[in-house]
C-alpha cells in the first residue's frame, strides 16, 4: 500500500509537470506565430487531452518506470507547423526553450516551498537527501506534502536539464537557431534532417545524462542547502 501511494503522487506530479512542459510550448508557439497545437486544444492543462494524444508516454512508459526503476519517466508531445519552424527558426527556438523554462519555473516555486517550510519548522532536513527527498517532515500530512514537493523539485529538475541537452530531437537541439546566422543556421537544418540523428540523438542523451545530472542536482541542493558538499 505505501508503494502504491508514492507511486500515485509520483504520477499525479509527473502528469502535472508534462502538461505544464507541453501546455508551455503550446503558449509559446501561439503568441509567436503557430496556433496549429492551440487549434487542436492542446494548449491545455487538461492531462486526459494529452494521455490521448501520447497514450505510451503518458500512461504505460511512467507506470512500468516505477514499478522497475522507482521513480516515473515519460513523454508527449503537441505538433508544430514544419513550414512555420523553417520560416521562424529564433521564434522556433524560443518555443523550444519555453518547456523546459516552465519545468524549471516549477522548480523555484518548489525551492521557495521548501525554504517556507523550513522556516517555519513544518519541514525538517533529511539525514540523507536523495532523488526522491529533498526535504523531511515529522509523519502526517506534512510528512506527505515534503514527499509531494521533494518529487515535484526533483522530477522538474530532470526534465529541464534532460530536455535541454543539444540533441535531436530534443528541445536543446533548437537552441543554437537563436544565435546562428541564416546561412548557417540552414546548413545546421540540413545536416540533422536525417530522422537517424534523432534516435542516435536519444541514445546518447540517455547514456550521458547521469553523468551530468548528478552534478546538477547536487549544485541545485547546495542552493537549497548552503554547504551541503555530498547526498545519498
Amino acid at each position: 500500500m505505501q508503494q502504491l501511494y508514492i507511486g500515485t503522487l509520483w504520477y499525479a506530479v509527473f502528469l502535472f509537470s508534462t502538461v505544464t512542459h507541453e501546455a508551455a510550448h503550446s503558449l509559446a508557439a501561439h503568441k509567436l506565430g503557430d496556433s496549429t497545437a492551440h487549434k487542436l486544444g492542446l494548449m491545455t492543462f487538461d492531462p486526459v487531452v494529452h494521455m490521448r494524444r501520447s497514450p505510451f508516454g503518458m500512461v504505460l512508459v511512467p507506470i512500468v518506470s516505477f514499478i522497475f526503476g522507482g521513480w516515473m519517466i515519460g513523454w508527449a508531445s503537441v505538433p508544430v507547423d514544419r513550414y512555420w519552424a523553417h520560416q521562424n527558426k529564433k521564434s522556433s527556438a524560443l518555443v523550444s526553450l519555453a518547456g523546459p523554462l516552465a519545468n524549471i519555473t516549477l522548480v523555484i516555486i518548489a525551492i521557495v516551498v521548501i525554504r517556507v517550510g523550513l522556516f517555519f519548522n513544518i519541514f525538517q532536513t533529511p539525514e540523507h537527501i536523495n532523488f526522491q527527498q529533498a526535504v523531511s517532515a515529522p509523519p502526517g500530512l506534512a510528512n506527505s506534502f515534503a514527499l509531494l514537493i521533494s518529487i515535484v523539485f526533483s522530477l522538474n529538475l530532470v526534465l529541464a536539464m534532460f530536455n535541454l541537452l543539444p540533441f535531436p530531437p530534443l528541445d536543446g537541439h533548437c537552441l543554437p537557431y537563436l544565435f546562428l546566422n541564416k546561412t548557417d543556421s540552414e546548413k545546421y537544418e540540413r545536416f540533422f534532417a536525417n530522422p537517424n540523428f534523432s534516435i542516435v540523438g536519444l541514445i546518447i542523451a540517455w547514456n550521458l545524462f547521469g553523468y551530468i545530472f548528478s552534478p546538477i542536482h547536487l549544485f541545485v541542493i547546495n542552493i537549497l542547502y548552503t554547504g551541503i558538499s555530498h547526498y545519498g
